[in-house]
């Protein structure tokens, strides 16, 4: 029925699946559990879009402080941080 919370979706697909989440749970059909289970699931899933939306806003934001300079530093998907030290003295 539901995804395990450590196997995570896309965020397309997370979206889709919070958007199912609310719609079962508008119709009131649901029981008081599956309610709640159905609430905590949709927590895990918009806890899990908001990490991958604030990665992609520091890629782009190292991305954009990088335009002036003459080659990009690489972002590290791990640690979240730009690697290799470019240091630009303007």
């Amino acid at each position: 029925m539901t995804q395990k919370p450590n196997k995570l979706p896309h965020l397309e697909e997370s979206l889709a699946e919070i958007s199912q989440l609310i719609e079962k749970m508008e119709h009131g059909e649901l029981t008081l559990e599956q309610s709640l289970n159905q609430f905590e699931r949709g927590i895990v899933l918009i806890k899990h879009c908001q990490k991958i939306l604030k990665e992609a806003e520091q890629k782009v934001q190292i991305l954009v402080q990088q335009n002036n300079q003459e080659c990009l530093v690489a972002y590290d998907e791990e640690q979240g941080k730009s690697t290799g030290t470019s240091e630009s003295n303007e």
